[in-house]
């Protein structure tokens, strides 16, 4: 039965207020902007080509499935984050509805999907610098542009971009989350500038006779697509994980979820609808900044070398708000005694999680450098479906266990919302490779061994 064991939703709400350390300094407009910060990245800027040729124009349908989808999750996301406003996003949530086991799991989950979403970001980023670098004819190194046999027909040893913006990021967030978040807001305004400016200057270069026919691959290939796409909306679940640092968790928390999601899901399906308009969607096989591309054809190449500028600073966000989600779960985690209690330690001046986020900054730039993108991106979707399918689970739990805890939002349509959300993403999940399945099970392998030789007996509930 201590597989099973719960946290006190009242114990963990009085602990997280005393004993955080964590500094308060976040409003409703941070957290909506740390959502699209999060949101708007690789997904838009480098994954839409994949997408189109997959899809075709339907790419558009495709981005509505998968927001539907995550606005699903979303809402539940928005009535845990209100109700328990404690550090550790879906973990947290589990432990307290779930048992410890399932939160275990969750956790090991999240670490996975954030780590590699960083250093996924981090490789498109890498992408779009180098494609910014040669307008002014300057290049790098082959051997140092990209990860081992990423690019066929050449030698590459080691992606040196995408280690260094790791690098960069992680010591912005070792000194302070308010100051992070200041760059973040900026650098998001800059990011759906572009979008604006994509979608406004691209309208006029629409072929509509490049949006037939509108399903190429039928809906198979529109459901593929939908399950890839899903990766451009990972990043609003992040904004929970910044419970402990928000002035008003109760009413600022769900402002901040859903309404990021909601500014991001428009932006993409005008943006699916204008590449896919102006470049017939096979073309984009093999171009790794379609959205740019797309401009470039249209003869629009000073629009082109803005939107390369934005996705520069533009998926810089996405790096910190993913890397920020991480190093609070995984403080979670270590607070409760599943990890090694070194990895809560809060540092006495920038009251951050200091030695965490350097430790998992270094080890995901690492994996950024060496790993190629494709291998990366569907194994942050399936960790992420799974994470999402478990918070909506866990929703309908704690209005059973806890129907009188007060609640500053409710997800609506209990229990029909929760149970679509689930359903939703099982299905995404049903639509990715055999691969990312084997990979994602070997994973929870590993973690399972972890928790039975270490966590299980070290677990503060245990004692």
């Amino acid at each position: 039965m201590s597989l099973f064991r719960k946290k006190s939703v009242e114990h963990m709400l009085a602990t997280s207020a005393q004993n955080a350390g964590l500094k308060k300094a976040l409003g409703a407009l941070d957290l909506t902007f740390l959502g699209i910060g999060a949101i708007i990245g690789t997904g838009i800027f480098v994954l839409t080509g994949t997408g189109a040729v997959q899809a075709g124009p339907a790419l558009m349908i495709s981005f509505l499935i998968a927001a539907v989808a995550c606005g699903f999750a979303a809402l539940a996301y928005a009535e845990f984050a209100s109700t328990i406003p404690v550090a550790g996003s879906i973990y947290t949530y589990s432990y307290a509805t779930l048992g410890e086991l399932a939160a275990w799991i969750i956790g090991w989950d999240l670490m996975l999907e954030y780590g590699l979403a960083t250093s996924a970001v981090s490789v498109g980023w890498s992408g779009y610098l180098q494609s910014l670098l040669s307008g002014f004819c300057v290049s790098l190194p082959v051997a140092l542009t990209a990860a081992p046999g990423a690019l066929p027909g050449h030698e590459t040893l080691f992606n040196l971009p995408a280690f260094l913006v790791m690098m960069a990021i992680t010591a912005l967030l070792s000194v302070g989350v308010r100051e992070s978040a200041r760059i973040n807001n900026i650098m998001v305004a800059i990011k759906v500038t572009v979008v604006l400016l994509v979608i406004a200057v691209g309208v006029f270069h629409v072929t509509p006779a490049n949006w037939h026919p509108f399903m190429p691959n039928g809906w198979n290939g529109v459901f593929g697509a939908a399950a890839v796409m899903f990766f451009a909306f990972i990043g609003f679940d992040s904004v929970s994980s910044a419970a402990e640092e928000v002035k008003n968790p109760k009413r600022d928390l769900p402002i901040g979820i859903i309404a990021s999601l909601g500014v991001c899901a428009v932006l993409y399906v005008a943006v699916a609808a204008v590449v896919t308009g102006i470049v017939p969607s096979a073309q984009f096989a093999n171009i790794s900044h379609p959205v740019s591309y797309a401009l470039q054809v249209a003869g629009q190449k000073w629009v082109a070398g803005f939107i390369d500028l934005g996705a520069v600073l533009g998926m810089l966000t996405v790096i910190l708000v993913m890397a920020y989600g991480q190093t609070r779960v995984i403080f979670a985690m270590s607070r409760d005694g599943l990890l090694p209690a070194r990895l809560s330690r809060v540092h006495p001046r920038f009251a951050t999680p200091f030695f965490t986020t350097w430790l998992v900054g270094i080890f995901f730039g690492l994996i950024g450098a060496l790993v190629p993108l494709n291998v990366l991106a569907e194994l942050i979707n399936i960790g992420t479906l799974a994470a999402f399918s478990m918070v909506s689970i866990a929703v309908l739990v704690l209005r059973r266990t806890h129907p009188e805890l007060p609640r500053a939002f409710r997800c609506p349509g209990v229990p029909v919302v929760p149970v679509l959300a689930v359903a939703s993403c099982l299905f995404l999940m049903v639509n990715l490779q055999a691969v990312t399945w084997a990979a994602f099970l070997v994973w929870l392998v590993v973690g399972m061994v972890i928790y039975f030789g270490y966590s299980r007996r070290r677990s503060k509930l245990a004692s």
